[in-house]
């Protein structure tokens, strides 16, 4: 007799580096808590192999750049979860032109240009005036971008049906 095999595909998730130091944030305001707390969850799902999380040399190169020492360590040992790093090349970097071309900033630009060539299931910040650029221009992007707390309640939902 022979079982039947079902493969799903996991969830990959681009985490910018706004939603790697969240949980280093002050978290006496209440945005910025649960915001952590969606992120926690997010990452326990990585780690339990839930979803794939992605790494990229834009994210790497704005991580050295912090000051922090024991953030830039933390924020390291989340990294060491990536299941995927993506190199950054000319193909990446001609689509963060053309992503700039919708008032997105050049790093922003280079972060998502980065996790449409991975083919990304989500990209999550936090930075507000990033996801409302690519709300407007949603149709022009090849990934969703998305809060890490307004998706992961969406994710949670359905799986609770």
């Amino acid at each position: 007799m022979i079982k039947e095999k079902r493969f799903f595909k996991k969830m990959k998730i681009y985490l910018d580096v706004c939603c790697l130091n969240r949980p280093f944030d002050d978290q006496t305001q209440d945005r910025i808590r649960l915001e952590t707390e969606a992120i926690y969850t997010i990452l326990k799902k990585i780690e339990v192999g839930e979803f794939e999380l992605l790494n990229s040399d834009i994210i790497f190169y704005e991580v050295e750049k912090i000051l922090d020492i024991t953030r830039k360590h933390r924020i390291n040992c989340i990294l060491s979860l990536a299941y995927q790093y993506i190199n950054l090349d000319d193909e990446i970097k001609n689509r963060a032109h053309n992503i700039q071309d919708f008032g997105i900033k050049s790093y922003d630009a280079l972060h998502i240009a980065s996790a449409e060539s991975a083919k990304a299931t989500i990209f999550l910040t936090t930075d507000d005036q990033l996801l409302n650029k690519a709300k407007n221009y949603k149709t022009n992007l090849k990934v969703q971008v998305e809060n890490p707390l307004s998706w992961i309640i969406e994710v949670l939902s359905h799986e609770n049906i």
